[in-house]
């Protein structure tokens, strides 16, 4: 659901904050004025958002500073169902447009394409967003055809916790649903257990032999070595074979850009390979 953006001053005058990620690359991509993102060093790190000079980091998502939001003072607040929690102190400050772009077992991609349009619309600019929608679903496009030649195998696309543990994707996911776009198959069959730990043994990757495994994101140092050590690991058939891709670090939590990001790195790596 969206709030109402009710005192927002127009596209030219509105100065938007952002405490989802999402909503972020969002407004970025609809070249909109970003005062303010939650985590905005790690924000950055994730994306390829240039931010303008004087956006300010407002804290943590789940525990944006006020203060430091306030002294900003931005006309609208981009948030998410992630952090409804905090809806109530930062409608205080100025309102608060959500999208509700992860939710379990409803695919993410098509949710992210249309908040391109629906930010827009909520700032009068509808065919500003109905436009460069229209760019993202080119470029997809366009990474589909590169993408024919490795549709007969399915795909594993996962970050690893540790040695022991990966999160895999669904087609409930960001990233699930960049890859079903592009014409790739996903062979996890079951959902994405959204959240900010890696839930699932590495041993489950013994029973998709024939996939080729996709890695978004750095190893983390303390599982980079064991990983490389492990005799699980290495007995896998898509590490035996050498299908396994390894790409930039990504934002699995991110809008359409991470979305086409994720899905450009991967048809890429695809070919370099």
């Amino acid at each position: 659901m969206a709030s109402p953006a009710r005192g927002a001053r127009g596209w030219g005058g509105s100065r938007l904050a952002a405490i989802d990620w999402a909503m972020a690359e969002t407004a970025a991509a609809l070249d909109l004025p970003l005062v303010a993102v939650a985590e905005k060093r790690q924000f950055l790190r994730g994306t390829a958002v240039t931010l303008p000079p004087n956006c300010a980091d407002v804290g943590l998502r789940g525990s944006p500073n006020l203060e430091a939001l306030s002294l900003v003072a931005p006309d609208l607040i981009l948030s998410s169902n992630f952090y409804s929690f905090v809806e109530p102190q930062l409608g205080r400050i100025a309102p608060v447009f959500t999208q509700n772009m992860f939710i379990p077992t409803e695919p993410a991609l098509p949710k992210a394409l249309s908040a391109l349009e629906t930010l827009a619309i909520q700032l009068d600019r509808g065919e500003v967003g109905h436009r460069v929608r229209q760019d993202f679903e080119a470029a997809f496009d366009a990474l589909s055809a590169r993408a024919t030649g490795f549709a007969a195998r399915p795909f594993v696309v996962m970050t690893v916790g540790d040695a022991r543990h990966v999160q895999i994707y669904g087609s409930d996911s960001l990233y699930g649903g960049a890859l079903r776009r592009i014409g790739l198959t996903n062979a996890w069959g079951g959902d994405t257990e959204f959240g900010f730990n890696a839930p699932v043994p590495l041993s489950r990757l013994i029973d998709f032999p024939q996939a080729h495994l996709v890695i978004a994101g750095a190893l983390p140092v303390t599982a980079r070595r064991a990983i490389g050590q492990s005799a699980l690991w290495s007995a896998l058939p898509a590490v035996r074979a050498g299908r396994v891709s390894y790409l930039p670090d990504q934002m699995p939590f991110g809008g359409a850009p991470s979305g086409l990001r994720f899905a450009s790195h991967l048809v890429t790596a695809l070919e370099a390979a």
